[in-house]
């Protein structure tokens, strides 16, 4: 049992190594090791989903057969992205969305196995659709990408999360928190920028709209630290390199659709 621990402490330590180039793209398949299999990745998130659902007062989900014009709409944005054929596990994941009734909280977030969570704060704080929908690109290329399970690897350890996959409650709800606040690391979210750019590079959407947010926050002057920042580091470059990617890949989506997405934040 000794041997085999070290055995996978020596796996973590090599699987959280730098494994991609400056611009952010993986140099292995898949960006690096990942000790857990897909299967194990729909698991995982599928538990930590129906954690999510059993605790309506710290995450009050907005109930889908009663907020259906607001579910259509955040899905048709979803569909876009699945159908560009650039989603490696879409057909494998769930890609479940669920809207929390927060607006006080600007942050996204998708568990392992592609379940997606929108806080009514973000909705209402961006200006128009591409921009949700890069953030939401953003957000499922962390699940496409597998940065989850590698990165809580890395901060619980294999044992914390075999927990959770045989049924530990303590242990799930550790991970729950530990999802909505991971801090991945810059390379990951450098990854998963470049990932936005390149799923909606080729849709009406403008393929930088990712930056929107960012744009907001430096208007801002950093005077409203929101959430969604504080789990994902910004460097200075990072605004640059969503306009700099699209420039690149020549994307001609040219299209925000500020005016329906108005009509759609009057919904909440």
């Amino acid at each position: 049992m000794k041997n085999t621990l070290l055995f996978l402490l020596s796996i973590l330590v090599l699987g959280s190594c730098s494994l991609f180039n400056k611009d952010g793209k993986s140099d292995v398949p898949d960006g690096g090791f990942n000790l857990f299999s897909i299967q194990q990745d729909r698991d995982l998130g599928k538990q930590v989903s129906g954690e999510i659902a059993a605790d309506p007062i710290k995450y009050p989900v907005l109930d889908s057969a009663s907020n259906v014009e607001a579910y259509r709409y955040i899905y048709n944005i979803r569909n876009t992205i699945l159908n560009t054929g650039k989603v490696k596990y879409k057909d494998e994941f769930a890609w479940q969305i669920r809207i929390i009734k927060d607006d006080s909280t600007l942050n996204a977030f998708c568990t392992p196995g592609g379940y997606i969570y929108i806080y009514t704060g973000i909705i209402k704080f961006l200006d128009n659709e591409a921009e949700l929908a890069g953030v939401m690109g953003h957000e499922m290329a962390h699940a496409d990408l597998r940065h989850s399970t590698r990165q809580m690897t890395t901060q619980y350890g294999v044992q914390v999360l075999v927990n959770v996959l045989a049924g530990d409650r303590e242990a799930l709800k550790q991970i729950t928190s530990g999802i909505i606040g991971l801090k991945f690391s810059r390379n990951h979210e450098t990854e998963s920028d470049r990932m936005s750019v390149e799923y909606l590079c080729g849709t009406q959407y403008k393929a930088d709209g990712g930056a929107g947010f960012f744009e907001k926050i430096e208007a801002m002057g950093g005077n409203r630290q929101p959430e969604f920042l504080s789990t994902h580091p910004s460097p200075e470059n990072r605004i640059e390199n969503y306009h700099k990617w699209a420039t690149e890949n020549n994307c001609g989506g040219a299209n925000d659709f500020t005016i329906n997405y108005a009509q759609f934040k009057k919904l909440f």
